[in-house]
């Protein structure tokens, strides 16, 4: 018996175990996805303890993306972003990486997106926002980032290449230019809400909302009815669990059946 699992404090909200066995069903692998809410001060132990045990693998949520930095041999991506949200025990270091990132590239290359050369706007400049802002960078897009904090946007794009922060003023001017905006702030989680003005989509967008809950976002009802490309934030859960089991297994995710279970339960 194989088992992975997500550590943070809490989980008992997560998507991931679902979607995960639903991975190891089609793969014909004898595993278990299980969730662990250790004690903040616990941490290096929790870890420990699991290398010890033979746990394959572990996704990383809040409030300890930062934390497990220091406990783990992370890649060059993570280390970058300075946050970890995957640990692989295959080796004799656990490793730690940040799908992430990869997430939201593979989810809009999913929807034929090209990203080589283009204009992408990332609001906000959280852990999501960092994640997202490194990884299009990395796929070869021109990265604005804006944020309610502008300082907070500058200091993110200080650290990616070719990035330009700003304020959330600045939307209207940015999107004019842009081919891809990714919301990722928490607005339209828990009101109907969007950050970005209606009155600044276009046709010509790529509209990704990192929320997935709802799945159909205010943004994303705005987006549409502008003519914009969408993408709901379902598809940036589903990659980066997709790619943290490839990095676990070696194998390629069954993406379909990995979807199919994490729209069911949203």
């Amino acid at each position: 018996m194989h088992v992975f699992g997500l550590i943070g404090n809490p989980v008992g909200h997560s998507l991931s175990p679902p979607m995960h066995e639903a991975a190891y069903d089609e793969l014909g692998l004898e595993g278990r996805y299980v969730t662990f809410e250790p004690d903040p001060d616990d941490l290096g132990s929790a870890l420990e303890g699991a290398d010890a045990l033979g746990v394959r693998g572990l996704n990383v949520t809040i409030p300890f993306k930062q934390d497990v930095l220091e406990l783990v041999e992370p890649d060059d991506l993570a280390s970058r972003i300075r946050a970890v949200n995957t640990i692989d025990f295959s080796g004799s270091t656990p490793t730690g990486h940040n799908t992430d990132a990869v997430g939201a590239i593979r989810a809009l290359r999913d929807h034929e997106i090209a990203l080589e050369d283009a204009r992408a706007v990332v609001v906000g400049a959280g852990g999501a926002g960092r994640a997202i802002a490194f990884g299009l960078a990395d796929a070869g897009a021109t990265v604005d980032i804006a944020n309610r904090t502008e300082s907070t946007a500058h200091e993110l794009a200080d650290s990616v290449s070719g990035a330009t922060g700003h304020g959330l003023e600045s939307l209207d001017d940015l999107l004019s230019t842009a081919d891809v905006v990714i919301n990722a702030t928490s607005v339209g989680m828990e009101s109907d809400e969007t950050p970005i003005p209606a009155d600044a989509l276009h046709g010509e967008l790529t509209v990704m909302d990192a929320v997935y809950r709802p799945l159909e976002t205010k943004l994303l009802r705005d987006a549409g009815a502008v003519g914009a490309t969408t993408v709901d934030g379902a598809w940036m859960l589903l990659y980066q669990g997709v790619e943290a089991l490839e990095i676990w297994t070696g194998e390629d995710a069954p993406v379909a059946a990995m979807n199919e279970a994490l729209r069911g339960r949203l």
